[in-house]
C-alpha cells in the first residue's frame, strides 16, 4: 500500500506541476527581465529563526524620503520565490514596497511545510517586521495577498496581526475541512496533487505528512483529530478576529476549483462584516490568476491592484462603489454585480424527485465530475465541461431524475441544493450528485456535483440527506432540460460503500424529495 501511494504521489506532482508549477516558472523568465527595478534577494528570519527566502521590490524613486504601502505575497504551494516578480514589479511602479517570500517548507526556505499552521502565521509576521526595520514600508498601510496556498496564509494573518489593513485572497481556502472534506467525502484526487507536490518541491513536516497518511486510510477514529487539524488552519475559524481587526477582504476563486470548491469562500465571505469584495470566475484552482503572474493583464490581478490602492492609498477609484459581489458567467464570460451573496440566485425553482428508485454501488456509471484541474481548464478556455449521455446512463447504478423542457433560457446562479431520502443496506456509504443541462440529444454538460458520505446509520432503516452541489453560474438554453444524476463512485473522491450495497431513494409525501434550482431574475 505505501508503495503504491508513493507512486500516486510522484505521478500526481508531475501533473501539477505540469498545470501549475512548470508553467509558472516558464513564464516567470520574462518576469524576472522586467523586475530589475530595486530588487533584492534576502533571507528573512521566520518563526523560530526559520530562514525565509525572500525577495524585495522597491519604487524607483525610492530615496530614502518617504515611506511606501507595504504589500507582502507569501508564495503558492510549491511555487519558488519568484511566482510573483510581474506583479512586484507592477505594484512598485505604482508606489509599493513588495516583500515576497518562500513559505517554510518549500525551496530555499527553511523547516517544514505545516499547511497553514502557527508557525506559517508567525512567519507572515516576521517578515512584516524585517520589512518595517529594512525597506521604506509604512507601518500604517500594510496589505498581502497571494494565490493559492498564499491567499490562506493572507487570510490567517490578518486575524492574528492587526498591522493588516487590506488582503486579497486569489484561489485561498477559508474552511480546510469544507474543502477537502466537504460532505464527510475525501477529496482524494486534489488532495493526492497537493501531497505530491509538497514532496517534490519541499519537506512535508512529520505532522503533515501524518495527516496526509491518516487521510487517505480514511480511518473514522483520525476523523476528529482531522477536523481539529483543519479548524485551527481555516480562516473562517477565526473569522470574528479578522472582523475586529477590520482589515479590507477581497476574496476571488474559480467556479470548478476541485482544490478551494466556491462554497466554502461564499460563506466566509457574508460572515465578513468589514469592507468586502467577492469575484467568482470560470476556471480552476489559480487559472485564473496565471497569466497575470506571466506578466500579462489581468482581471483578478487589476482588482487586487485596485483594491490596495483604495484601501491603503486612500485612492478614490470607486472599487468601494461598485457591487461588491462579481460574478462571470461559465456561459457567457461576462461579469454581473450584486448587492450580495444572498442576491444571487434568490429565484428558486424545485425539480419534484418523485417515486422510488434503488441503485446498486461500487460502479461508476460514467457521470462524473471530470479530471482535477483538466477539466475545469476545459470549461474555461472552451465552454467543454464534463459531459455524460443521459438516456445510457445505467439504471442499474444511477438514479436519474429529469425536469420537463424549458421554453426560455435559465440562467442558474448560487448554489444548487438537494433534499432527499435514501435508505441503505449497509451502515456506510458514498453517493455523489450531478446536475446536468440536456440537449435535445441527450447529451448532458455537467452544471455542478459534489459528494455525500455517511456512516453509523441503521442498514434498512430511511434517512434525511441535505447536500449544497458546488455553486456555480451557468446558463441553461431554451429547448434543453436539467437531469439530477446520483451514483457511488467518482475519480475525485474515495467511496465508502460496502460491496454488494444498494441505495433506494424514496420521496416520502410527508417529506418530498426535490432539488432547488436557484435561479438569477430576468
Amino acid at each position: 500500500m505505501r508503495n503504491r501511494r508513493q507512486s500516486l504521489r510522484t505521478t500526481a506532482a508531475v501533473a501539477v506541476s505540469a498545470t501549475l508549477v512548470a508553467g509558472g516558472v516558464l513564464g516567470l523568465a520574462p518576469a524576472a527581465q522586467a523586475a530589475t527595478n530595486g530588487v533584492r534577494f534576502v533571507d528573512i528570519a521566520g518563526d523560530g529563526g526559520t530562514k525565509l527566502a525572500a525577495n524585495v521590490v522597491t519604487p524607483a524613486d525610492a530615496d530614502g524620503s518617504r515611506d511606501y504601502p507595504l504589500v507582502v505575497l507569501p508564495t503558492s504551494w510549491g511555487f519558488p520565490q519568484v511566482q510573483y516578480l510581474a506583479q512586484a514589479q507592477k505594484l512598485a511602479n505604482s508606489g509599493y514596497v513588495v516583500v515576497s517570500y518562500n513559505v517554510r517548507g518549500f525551496w530555499q526556505s527553511g523547516g517544514g511545510i505545516e499547511v497553514g499552521g502557527p508557525a506559517d502565521v508567525a512567519d507572515a509576521s516576521k517578515v512584516i517586521d524585517w520589512a518595517l526595520a529594512n525597506t521604506p514600508s509604512d507601518a500604517g498601510h500594510i496589505g498581502m495577498a497571494g494565490v493559492s496556498y498564499g491567499a490562506g496564509i493572507s487570510l490567517l494573518a490578518a486575524a492574528h496581526d492587526k498591522r493588516i489593513k487590506a488582503v486579497a485572497s486569489l484561489s485561498g481556502w477559508a474552511d480546510l475541512i469544507g474543502s477537502i472534506y466537504s460532505g464527510r467525502t475525501e477529496h482524494s484526487q486534489a488532495t493526492w496533487l497537493l501531497d505530491g507536490v509538497g514532496l517534490v518541491t519541499g519537506r512535508p513536516s512529520a505532522e503533515t505528512s501524518q495527516v496526509f497518511e491518516d487521510f487517505f486510510a480514511a480511518d473514522l477514529s483520525k476523523e476528529q483529530e482531522l477536523i481539529a487539524w483543519g479548524k485551527e488552519r481555516s480562516p473562517a475559524t477565526y473569522v470574528d478576529r479578522i472582523n475586529r481587526n477590520g482589515a479590507a477582504i477581497m476574496l476571488a476563486n474559480a467556479w470548478g476549483d476541485t482544490i478551494f470548491p466556491p462554497n466554502q469562500i461564499a460563506d466566509f465571505y457574508g460572515r465578513l462584516s468589514g469592507p468586502k469584495r467577492l469575484e467568482l470566475r470560470p476556471g480552476d484552482h489559480a487559472t485564473a490568476e496565471l497569466t497575470g503572474l506571466l506578466g500579462l493583464p489581468n482581471d483578478v490581478w487589476t482588482d487586487t491592484e485596485r483594491w490596495f490602492d483604495h484601501y491603503l492609498k486612500g485612492a478614490d477609484n470607486g472599487i468601494d462603489r461598485e457591487d461588491p459581489v462579481e460574478l462571470k458567467s461559465r456561459s457567457t464570460g461576462g461579469y454581473e454585480g450584486y448587492p450580495d451573496w444572498k442576491s444571487v440566485g434568490a429565484t428558486r425553482k424545485k425539480i419534484d424527485l418523485a417515486g422510488t428508485t434503488t441503485i446498486h454501488t461500487n460502479v461508476d456509471s460514467g457521470a462524473d465530475g471530470g479530471i482535477v484541474f483538466l477539466s475545469s481548464i476545459l470549461d474555461q478556455v472552451a465552454q467543454v465541461p464534463p459531459v455524460a449521455w443521459v438516456p445510457l446512463l445505467p439504471r442499474r447504478w444511477a438514479a436519474v431524475w429529469q425536469s420537463g423542457t424549458y421554453t426560455s433560457a435559465q440562467q442558474v446562479r448560487g448554489t444548487v441544493k438537494l433534499h432527499t431520502t435514501v435508505t441503505d443496506t449497509k451502515e456506510s456509504g458514498t453517493l455523489v450528485a450531478y446536475l446536468y443541462d440536456v440537449g435535445p440529444l441527450g447529451l448532458g454538460k455537467l452544471v455542478g456535483t459534489a459528494p455525500y458520505t455517511w456512516h453509523g446509520q441503521t442498514p434498512g432503516q430511511p434517512f434525511g440527506v441535505d447536500l449544497e452541489l458546488f455553486s456555480t453560474a451557468y446558463d441553461v438554453p431554451a429547448g434543453h432540460h436539467l437531469a439530477l444524476v446520483v451514483d457511488t463512485v467518482d475519480p475525485l473522491y474515495i467511496e465508502h460503500n460496502p460491496t454488494g450495497a444498494q441505495l433506494t431513494f424514496s420521496s416520502p409525501a410527508n417529506d418530498p424529495s426535490y432539488v432547488s434550482i436557484p435561479l438569477r431574475e430576468q
